[in-house]
């Protein structure tokens, strides 16, 4: 497996990586055809919370129910053939939550990675994490090493699980990486270009998203992936996430076909 950051609980993208994730960048204008689908669908998984509350039931409830729709959402897309999956699990802001909601999450999580390993692996899904690592328990990141390393060698979509993540942390990490690379004469400051700052991030190698899916009707991307979604397309519904299923994942997909994406050009005659 490939070297990683310490903070990574997945490995930087390698020529062994999957057919999806190693697919050159689309074209301006490309997309937005009848049938054209996303390689990368980025979803944030919104409402567990305020699903249960609206119910009479406690969080956690929500947050269990809300593990039915991953699996929903991760088997559909295998279906549809999207290439990369990011699943928004965990925020660095989440810490300020109850300890009591923590640990449930936390056990939750491990209990996902360990009972979704079959799964996993008969769909040939291959798993990854961004995020950082100090915080979590080791239990949880024991059984994160371990389902990464099983389907390490699988060919199909690539699922990245975003945990205790926040993106201004990533991107001020970037920039530490490469001052720290010029400090030492290894990197030439005036080398620095949009490309050499994006290999110096979390999914360095991985395709932008294509599409950001927001669920529970909030309009705001929430500190996730700011640097990769420059120019993914957004689709928010108000269902919150323990009641998305694959039909709202098909309203999305067709949303974004339905669009024709010019990347700041102008649309062709």
């Amino acid at each position: 497996m490939a070297t990683t950051p310490a903070h990574l609980g997945g490995e930087r993208l390698t020529p062994a990586d999957s057919a999806a994730d190693r697919a050159a960048p689309a074209p301006a204008g490309a997309g937005g055809g009848p049938g054209d689908l996303p390689r990368h669908v980025a979803i944030i998984m919104d409402g567990n919370g305020r699903w249960a509350r609206s119910r009479g039931l406690p969080r956690i409830e929500g947050h269990r129910r809300g593990v039915a729709s991953v699996r929903r959402a991760t088997e559909h897309c295998v279906r549809r053939g999207v290439g990369r999956l990011t699943l928004y699990c965990l925020s660095s802001e989440n810490w300020r939550r109850p300890e009591t909601e923590l640990a449930f999450l936390m056990c939750l999580l491990e209990q996902y990675l360990v009972e979704e390993r079959a799964l996993l692996m008969e769909q040939r899904v291959r798993l990854s994490m961004i995020g950082r690592r100090e915080g979590l328990p080791a239990e949880t990141l024991a059984a994160l090493d371990r389902t990464v390393e099983l389907c390490a060698g699988n060919t199909g979509m690539h699922l990245c699980l975003a945990i205790n993540y926040g993106a201004r942390a990533e991107i001020v990490e970037a920039a530490r990486r490469l001052a720290r690379e010029a400090r030492d004469g290894s990197l030439d400051p005036e080398a620095i270009d949009e490309a050499r700052f994006a290999a110096a991030l979390d999914t360095a190698g991985s395709p932008d998203p294509d599409l950001l899916i927001r669920t529970a009707g909030e309009m705001r991307v929430s500190n996730f992936l700011l640097w990769q979604i420059s120019y993914a397309e957004l689709w928010v519904t108000d269902t919150a996430w323990p009641e998305f299923e694959e039909r709202h994942l098909d309203e999305a997909l067709a949303a974004y076909a339905a669009r024709e994406r010019r990347f700041g050009g102008l649309a062709a005659p």
